[in-house]
């Protein structure tokens, strides 16, 4: 079956659009669906461990979000915002610019004292390739100038960069943060260790792309954007023992879910390898590695809200988004949670 985007579409009222992260991060609420049973339970996330046995692994991805946002100026005073994507390679850049028309090839934008930028190139899709000019460490001085790059949704200022990064985040490189992560303490993620829960640490660097709308009426016309990625020894070690042993590996976050399936071979098992993917998962897909999965609640008709149907089916996700809606649950990136067994 061609499945068109309408097919997931649901309706969401505004207000239910989460504006601030819960505090503390492991008290937002969890929806929890078993696809055996067909049943559903509400919980706290922090009762995550109830659901999580001897054996199970965990599947993280440890990327950083980069304080992408940087307000600049033309030589002639207009505003110009940057939103970095991409680092081609050391100053060179792949970003996004408001507006575009005042960054056209060769023009210069002055972000402060310390730090200027020249276009060199625009892409088939608009983004800018610009060249960065400053003394000193560039990831020093963007931790001072930049901000998060919020989702549009998101109008509150957030007070605390903290809360826009996993409490496990550790390479920089990410547009966005990997939000299922977000709800994660360290006393929570010792509380699942001493239960016998392995987890395994994958990186996948998180793209604007991910909010990308589906313009396509048909899904399948849909092109994904390219994210890096990397597995090391270690993790495929950890998820290849709990595949071999009949284990269930379950994904934190449709992120850690695009790595594993982008790399697993046709009996589950991962390798040490890196590289980019551009894997887009809809239904009916044959998941080879992910058994289960811990996710935020995703815009409607967005490849997010595909790729969860894809473990549920369409219909069922459909279901427990308008169950969620009636719940009151939060949504999008600074949201509650959904555990799918």
């Amino acid at each position: 079956m061609q499945y068109k985007k309408s097919d997931f579409y649901y309706n969401l009222p505004e207000g239910l659009i989460a504006q601030t992260p819960a505090e503390p991060r492991d008290s937002s609420r969890l929806l929890v669906y078993d696809r055996a049973t067909g049943t559903t339970e509400h919980l706290i996330f922090r009762d995550i461990a109830e659901k999580l046995k001897d054996g199970d692994v965990l599947v993280v991805n440890n990327t950083k979000v980069l304080p992408a946002r940087l307000f600049a100026h033309t030589e002639n005073g207009g505003a110009v915002e940057v939103l970095l994507l991409k680092r081609i390679d050391r100053d060179c850049w792949e970003v996004l610019v408001r507006p575009g028309r005042k960054c056209l090839p060769e023009k210069r934008l002055v972000i402060s004292d310390e730090l200027s930028l020249t276009v060199k190139g625009v892409t088939e899709t608009g983004e800018r390739i610009v060249e960065f000019h400053y003394d000193g460490v560039f990831e020093e001085i963007l931790e001072k100038l930049g901000s998060m790059p919020l989702p549009p949704y998101i109008r509150t200022k957030l007070q605390d960069k903290q809360r826009y990064q996993t409490v496990y985040a550790k390479f920089d490189g990410s547009a966005a943060a990997p939000t299922a992560g977000l709800h994660f303490t360290p006393a929570l993620l010792e509380k699942i260790r001493a239960k016998g829960v392995r987890i395994a640490e994958v990186l996948l660097h998180v793209g604007l792309g991910t909010f990308r709308p589906v313009k396509e009426d048909v899904i399948t016309d849909h092109k994904m954007h390219s994210e890096y990625y990397e597995i090391s020894a270690e993790a495929a070690e950890i998820i290849n023992s709990a595949k071999r042993e009949g284990r269930r590996v379950i994904a934190v976050g449709t992120t850690s879910v695009r790595t594993l399936e982008s790399v697993a071979d046709e009996n589950g098992f991962v390798k040490e390898c890196k590289g980019n993917t551009e894997i887009f998962i809809y239904p009916p897909y044959k998941f080879k590695c992910v058994d289960s999965l811990v996710t935020n609640f995703h815009l409607p008709e967005s490849t997010l809200i595909m790729l969860v149907a894809a473990l549920t089916g369409r219909e069922e996700i459909l279901s427990l988004y308008n169950l969620a809606v009636e719940e009151k649950y939060r949504f999008f990136s600074f949201g509650d949670a959904m555990m799918v067994l």
